[in-house]
């Protein structure tokens, strides 16, 4: 597996952590790599990078996610969904050395992988809209 495809499947896994929680980021940063210590720095850094920059941009994050994901408000999301979303989003957003294309079919992929039956679609769904309105269209 690439090393960012793990990252963002460990900031997945903490963005839950956080959303659950209600922890403070950072302190479910530090916990989480307790127990996964055989990552490489260049992960652990990259999937610090989406959790905190997630958690900086929060506010501007979930307002987008709320006005593409159409009949939808972000609290009644599936967990993961909402998660992938976030840091994809965040992605599209921020992360200009990305492209948007590689940002979403990564969501995609991971919903696919962690979400329900429907996850990879609407995560595809909002995610696309974001990018055509938002990001002009990036390839």
């Amino acid at each position: 597996m690439r090393k960012r495809t793990k990252a963002r499947e460990y900031a997945l896994q903490i963005l839950y952590a956080v959303d659950i929680t209600g922890d403070d980021p950072e302190d479910c940063v530090k916990r989480f790599w307790e127990g996964n210590e055989e990552s490489s720095a260049e992960v652990r850094k990259f999937a610090a990078g989406l959790v905190l920059g997630v958690s900086d941009n929060r506010k501007d994050v979930d307002k987008m996610i709320a006005k593409y994901a159409t009949n939808w408000q972000i609290n009644r999301m599936a967990v993961i969904d909402r998660n992938v979303l976030r840091f994809a989003a965040y992605e599209l957003l921020y992360a200009k050395d990305i492209p948007p294309k590689v940002s979403i079919n990564e969501a995609i992929d991971i919903a696919k992988k962690f979400g329900g039956p429907d996850s990879g679609k609407f995560v595809n769904g909002v995610l696309d809209k974001i990018n055509k309105t938002e990001c002009k269209g990036s390839k």
